[in-house]
């Protein structure tokens, strides 16, 4: 009879251990999921409410409010959730980790999947989940890392990536503002990947800071109040110094005026005016004509302080839902499950959109019907089945994936 003395042996089963841990769910905190909602309803508003006033002369109040922040919450999230299955406040190492980094991979694939289906629909929506996807794929390699050094790449990332794309983009092809699809993969694939990753509507390469943003949140101890007032106390200020600064250097310091003489001709967002755009939003980039459009914090714009403030926005509403998710659990539990559900509920918004079921598109009907549906839609299936339909379909290909990193690791010598 073989002995296993090798400490090896034991390393391994501990390994082993970790990895069987990375595929079960996990606690769920019910403030995350709470922001997940809202984060939801609010993509929802952009989708469907008119995003300026009927005769152009301004931008109605849930587009001033939901517009970007809740595309940018969604995206900080996305790293929260990285951190929740990556061993939380302290990163797997070793084995466990390879096996969370495949997990990543294959719940990328499957969401990448949906989205170039739903891309290829009439839904009128530039529907972020590839992007989604191709930002799981990029935050891999960061897994491993702890709240600081997240924290100050979030930074680091929000100023200088904006300052990178402004100086390439011109030598790149025109940018793709129609949600990517399954077509675009097989006929035009390298514009395809600069529009995924630098110049679309959701420019991953840039949309990082928010990745490491949220990742930094996910290694905190989420479920203290202290950690919670820390959010929105650093949220608020972040927020309002970025929105602050930018509102100084635009029209204060004389940006304003370079921008208007700098706007290109037949530039896509422009049509109702400068006023209108750098209130409504643009289409994931600004012009390069003037170094000027990096002082906007328009929606969108995917500048420095557009970066810096929505990401004060978002740590804003984690913080706030976070605490009275501590305060009555149970109910809002129950109340925001949709925020548990967020791909498969996405899914069926676009879907109902693309076949144009419900009251008259832009109408505060139509939005009522999709909020209403996808409150209640989620309440009844987290009490009755649990984990929504997509998710489990993602969740079970992670866990095919993480199983196959442990079955296909080298084993200890017996002796």
């Amino acid at each position: 009879m073989t002995r296993l003395t090798d400490d090896r042996y034991v390393t391994s089963r501990a390994a082993d251990a970790e990895i069987a841990d990375a595929a079960l769910p996990t606690r769920r905190i019910v403030g995350v999921d709470v922001a997940r909602c809202l984060a939801l309803l609010g993509m929802m508003a952009t989708h469907i409410l008119p995003g300026v006033d009927a005769d152009g002369q301004g931008v109605p109040l849930a587009q001033q409010i939901a517009g970007g922040r809740s595309a940018a919450l969604f995206a900080t999230l996305a790293g929260v959730s990285l951190a929740l299955v990556t061993g939380r406040t302290t990163p797997w190492r070793g084995r466990a980790l390879a096996a969370a980094r495949m997990s990543v991979i294959a719940r990328a694939c499957v969401i990448a999947v949906i989205g170039l289906v739903l891309g290829a629909l009439d839904s009128g929506v530039a529907v972020i989940l590839v992007y989604y996807a191709v930002l799981f794929v990029l935050a891999i390699p960061f897994l491993g890392l702890g709240w600081k050094p997240l924290a100050w790449l979030a930074v680091l990332w929000a100023v200088v990536a904006p300052v990178l794309s402004h100086l390439v983009r011109p030598q790149l092809p025109a940018p793709t503002y129609v949600s990517t699809s399954l077509e675009q993969v097989f006929l035009d694939p390298v514009n395809l990947a600069v529009t995924l990753l630098v110049n679309g509507y959701y420019p991953a390469g840039l949309w990082l800071s928010y990745i490491f943003a949220g990742l930094a949140v996910g290694r905190l101890a989420l479920d203290q109040t202290r950690v919670a007032v820390g959010l929105v106390t650093v949220g608020a200020i972040l927020a309002a110094g970025a929105w602050a600064a930018s509102w100084l250097l635009v029209h204060g310091l004389g940006g304003y005026e370079v921008l208007e003489r700098t706007i290109p001709p037949r530039a896509v967002g422009f049509r109702d005016g400068l006023d209108i755009a750098l209130v409504h939003g643009l289409y994931g980039t600004t012009p390069t004509t003037s170094w000027w459009w990096l002082t906007i914090s328009a929606p969108h714009s995917t500048t420095p302080f557009d970066l810096l403030h929505t990401i004060g926005t978002a740590l804003l509403v984690l913080g706030v839902a976070l605490l009275a998710g501590r305060l009555a659990p149970g109910v809002l539990g129950v109340i925001f499950a949709a925020g548990s559900m967020t791909l498969t509920l996405y899914t069926l918004h676009v879907l109902a959109l693309a076949s144009e079921i419900g009251p008259e598109r832009g109408s505060i009907q139509l939005y009522a019907v999709h909020a209403a549906a996808a409150v209640a839609f989620g309440a009844v299936w987290r009490m009755a089945l649990g984990q929504g339909l997509l998710e489990r379909v993602a969740a079970t290909a992670g866990q095919a994936a993480s199983v196959a990193v442990s079955a296909t690791a080298p084993r200890p010598v017996s002796r």
